[in-house]
């Protein structure tokens, strides 16, 4: 039972578990996520403007429609690199939250480019563009705003596990983000290898993360206030 407080989605905890997609997306598509945490978040954090740069099936689209909250998005198969700062001029403005569901590394290949992030062919080259991506996000990012960023962790048949959540934590810490909340479970719904036999031995993954930072806002630093000499005459002088 979670504790009651004043939160507008009282049912957003740490633990997320909705196999309904909420009409939001399709379970058919590879790595789709549904739209309920979507909406979900959009509603808690009271987002205004909202950028999705890697869109996939469009489904936070589909979300930002249906509350009636303005969005830009991208994606690779439309010629959007969301590791490329130049990709992300032509949006004008800032977005006070983005949504991004990047691929897991090669867990699964999601377009032929070869500038998509599943197709970096080792581990070293896809945390190099993962961390540009997150920094082209947060540059457009609002003082304020809020970043969420849902990555799993995985295990690859010739690395090992992958700790991308870690990775991503860093990244967004380097991109000068803070954590704005507790991290938030998803637990997986309609993974195509939930029905698969395996001859190896593994612990399964069977949720990924959703982390959400804020851009902190730029506070002057304390006794910087502009200095003005006193003139003879001031009669604030000597007090």
């Amino acid at each position: 039972m979670a504790p009651r407080n004043a939160s507008p989605v009282p049912h957003l905890t740490s633990l997320y578990h909705f196999e309904s997609t909420g009409g939001f997306g399709s379970r058919s598509y590879p790595g789709n996520c549904g739209g309920l945490l979507i909406r979900d978040l959009l509603l808690y954090f009271k987002a205004a403007r909202v950028l999705d740069p890697m869109s996939g099936s469009g489904t936070c689209g589909q979300v930002c429609r249906s509350l009636g909250i303005p969005f830009k998005s991208g994606d690779i198969h439309r010629g959007f690199d969301a590791t490329d700062p130049a990709s992300y001029r032509y949006l004008r403005g800032r977005f006070d939250f983005v949504w991004a569901h990047p691929p897991y590394w090669r867990q699964k290949i999601y377009a032929d480019d070869p500038r998509d992030l599943s197709r970096a062919p080792t581990l070293d080259a896809f945390l190099d563009r993962y961390a540009a991506f997150i920094s082209a996000s947060a540059a457009v990012l609002s003082s304020g705003g809020h970043f969420a960023i849902l990555m799993g962790d995985y295990t690859d048949r010739q690395i090992g596990f992958v700790p991308l959540t870690f990775h991503t934590k860093r990244f967004a810490y380097h991109a000068g983000l803070v954590s704005a909340c507790t991290d938030i479970i998803r637990f997986s719904h309609g993974n195509s290898s939930s029905s698969k036999v395996y001859q190896s031995s593994f612990i399964p993954g069977l949720h990924d993360v959703c982390m959400i930072f804020r851009k902190p806002h730029k506070h002057r630093p304390p006794n910087t206030r502009p200095h003005r000499s006193p003139t003879h005459g001031d009669r604030t002088h000597g007090r």
